[in-house]
């Protein structure tokens, strides 16, 4: 894979995680709260500048109440 690949594919994660927080009428700072994660974390995933942990996408799926899959459905 190279990087740019990498990057494309952390962006299309980020943001369908911001289309669904939204969707959900969500803030990002609610969404951290629920999912146990930082709010700048957040906001570094939505940006694609994270490369996310397969725990932390569980948590985000959780808080959003959603399968882990739709966070991959671009």
């Amino acid at each position: 894979m190279t990087i740019e690949y990498e990057e494309q594919l952390q962006k299309r994660f980020g943001e369908k995680v911001r289309e669904l927080r939204k969707a959900k009428g969500l803030s990002q700072e609610s969404l951290a709260l629920v999912s146990g994660l930082d709010r700048t974390y957040i906001g570094g995933v939505e940006r694609g500048e994270r490369n996310i942990s397969l725990l932390n996408i569980h948590k985000i799926a959780n808080a959003l109440s959603v399968s882990a899959k739709e966070l991959f459905n671009a």
